[in-house]
């Protein structure tokens, strides 16, 4: 079950960070076509998941890779 950060209006594409160490652990955060991320619209929380996410690319998650939102992506918000 991967967890998406929450926002108000269901973003068209997200960043997916998938975990490394465990399926089912991955992290999705709303973003642009291009991959930018508004840090001003996460919530504290979240903003720290994303951050450590980054910082921990090639050793806990893989790179990110950008997708088009799909209805029932993100189970556990």
């Amino acid at each position: 079950m991967a967890q998406t950060v929450s926002m108000p209006l269901e973003p068209e594409f997200l960043m997916h960070f998938r975990s490394l160490l465990q399926r089912g652990l991955d992290l999705l955060v709303p973003c642009d076509r291009e991959g930018h991320v508004d840090l001003d619209a996460l919530s504290d929380s979240a903003r720290t998941d994303y951050l450590f996410a980054r910082a921990m690319v090639g050793r806990t998650y893989a790179s990110p890779a950008v997708r088009r939102h799909e209805r029932g992506d993100g189970e556990r918000t």
